[in-house]
């Protein structure tokens, strides 16, 4: 549902050209998915005006993958010719973006997720524009030794993208994902995630109760998602170090960029109902120094 919502943002934000992103994939992968009105935003059959929260949705979404899209430019204009996106959902950055014909794009998430994607794209004839290793493992799992397994050279640097993930794991899932990050990086890697806080019950109230009203009003306007979960249900409360600090303990120089500095760059108006809707979100980047 996660992966598919932010698609469906992907979709609304390509068709709009907000934020200069383009990804022409995401409206055929989410009406592949085929959930209630998801599909139908992504191929613009609602118009995201009927709903003010869609609308404001896909302004984060756009400046999110504008900043991930950056990244990787960056990364590979650098130099790096190793790109690891984790927990990849229906990222197609593979498929659009320009890469030098030696860069090798890694791929973990669920199997039942890559094999969904993948069978997908190639049915509507898309192919990689990179070479493209996926590799389907639970992040619980000893996905390190997958990765391995698939190729992976921890002697060289890599790029890592760890995008609308780390939210959703425990406080101590978070920190042993880093670490293995970390033990897989050689120096001069980077690293592109958001900065984490603590997430408190009353935090989860607040975000459940806000949730329930964005549904109430959708639903007053005959737009229903065709899927009642709680978002709160999917995070975690508990004391949880700030990714920033966490990698910087570890050897990594981390630079921190709010939304609103993005949408200012992205030339993006950023009013004050739609940060404080979902908050001004500050994501990082950051470079293994020498060890």
């Amino acid at each position: 549902m996660t992966a598919t919502a932010v698609a469906m943002n992907r979709a609304i934000a390509t068709r709009a050209n907000i934020a200069g992103i383009s990804d022409p994939y995401a409206e055929p992968l989410v009406s592949a998915v085929g959930i209630g009105a998801y599909a139908r935003y992504a191929r613009g059959e609602i118009d995201g005006a009927a709903a003010d929260d869609i609308a404001r949705m896909a302004d984060g979404i756009a400046a999110r993958t504008r900043f991930y899209d950056d990244f990787v430019a960056d990364a590979v204009d650098s130099g790096i010719r190793q790109v690891v996106i984790l927990a990849s959902g229906l990222d197609a950055r593979a498929y659009r973006l320009r890469w030098p014909s030696d860069v090798v794009v890694y791929e973990l998430d669920q199997p039942q997720v890559i094999e969904f994607k993948t069978r997908t794209l190639a049915d509507l004839g898309a192919t990689p524009a990179a070479e493209h290793r996926t590799i389907g493992v639970d992040l619980r799992d000893d996905w390190p030794a997958a990765l391995r397994a698939a190729g992976f050279d921890s002697s060289e640097p890599a790029a890592w993208l760890a995008e609308g993930l780390l939210v959703y794991l425990p406080p101590e899932a978070q920190d042993r994902l880093l670490d293995n990050i970390t033990e897989l990086s050689a120096p001069g890697s980077r690293i592109a995630t958001e900065n984490t806080a603590t997430i408190s019950s009353d935090d989860l109230v607040m975000i459940s109760e806000r949730m329930q009203e964005m549904r109430g009003r959708w639903l007053d306007k005959g737009i229903d998602l065709g899927v009642d979960v709680d978002i709160a249900e999917l995070f975690y409360p508990g004391e949880r170090s700030e990714s920033a600090t966490y990698l910087a303990g570890s050897g990594w120089r981390p630079v921190l960029r709010a939304s609103s500095e993005l949408f200012a760059e992205y030339g993006m108006p950023a009013s004050t109902e739609v940060l404080s809707a979902f908050g001004d979100i500050t994501y990082l980047s950051a470079t293994l120094g020498e060890r």
